[in-house]
């Protein structure tokens, strides 16, 4: 197994909807793509939170998954997140994104009953022994129910050969430095939450994954281009800037903030899948002058 260098800014791609919502709008995720990347992602992350993996049948997972990698086609490393809510489930998606190429899965511990560290790590396991491809730990109480602990993270790291790096989306800082500290640096950790980009660099993560480079990737990029020149000054004048959308996307939900910011600059995406209703008007004209704050 040869983990990829996955560092930088990583883009979460939205799932297209139909008008009615029943089918993938499969050229509108194409589009989307070539955007990000276009615009100098890093890495592009599709089907998670901002891509409703969660709310995809079987067929309809495949169906993105597959046309993702295909259209990346290796310009950037591919992050498919094949979280499920069985191991079984998760197994059966690892294992096809593995077969039609991406870099890194993502693996989050959904479940419906409360998991004891024993499952969590048996979980891991059960994936990492299914597949050869590095997978991405990801740590996301606010949408699996289950936070895992610094030692927690840390046995399936040490156990599972194959988990080679951590997105830590606590919003808890400290959770950061710990690994960082107690990993002795070699632990590769990734930011998943908006408001904390800035100290999330300062404190060592290798990148950040996060859906704003759909609406205002050149912020995002200079924010790290910044970081990596030790230009503390102009990182933070780039991170104030952009914080008010940063925090308003993480308040609306991915999926309807994203998809109604597209809608804004041209993209049609469709809405949200229910239960997640649409941006609703107020929010799409706060997003509208926000948006237009940052041109």
């Amino acid at each position: 197994m040869t983990t990829p260098v996955i560092h930088g800014i990583i883009g979460y791609t939205i799932t297209p909807f139909s008008a009615d919502g029943s089918a993938i709008d499969l050229p509108a995720l194409g589009r989307s793509i070539d955007q990000l990347i276009d615009n100098g992602v890093h890495a592009i992350a599709p089907l998670g939170s901002t891509g409703e993996g969660a709310y995809l049948s079987d067929a309809e997972w495949d169906q993105v998954s597959e046309f993702s990698l295909a259209h990346v086609a290796k310009r950037v490393p591919t992050i498919v997140s094949v979280s499920d809510l069985t191991t079984a489930k998760a197994v059966r998606r690892a294992r096809f994104a593995e077969q039609h190429g991406a870099d890194v899965v993502m693996v989050l511990p959904a479940s419906y009953w409360k998991l004891s560290e024993a499952e969590i790590l048996a979980h891991y396991r059960a994936i990492g022994d299914s597949i050869n491809t590095p997978i991405m730990l990801y740590n996301n109480p606010a949408t699996s129910g289950t936070d895992m602990s610094v030692d927690l993270i840390l046995n399936i790291f040490n156990t599972v050969d194959n988990v080679t790096m951590v997105k830590e989306s606590t919003g808890d800082i400290q959770r950061m430095h710990r690994l960082q500290q107690r990993g002795e640096g070699q632990v590769p950790f990734y930011n998943g939450c908006n408001p904390l980009a800035l100290e999330a660099f300062a404190a060592g993560a290798k990148g950040w994954c996060t859906a704003a480079p759909n609406l205002i990737p050149a912020l995002n990029l200079a924010l790290y281009d910044a970081v990596l020149a030790n230009d503390l000054n102009a990182a933070r004048a780039l991170f104030y800037r952009q914080l008010p959308l940063l925090e308003f996307i993480l308040k609306g939900g991915l999926p309807a903030t994203i998809k109604a910011g597209l809608r804004l600059t041209g993209l049609e995406a469709g809405d949200p899948r229910l239960p997640v209703f649409p941006l609703a008007d107020a929010g799409v004209t706060q997003l509208h002058g926000l948006l237009a704050q940052l041109k």
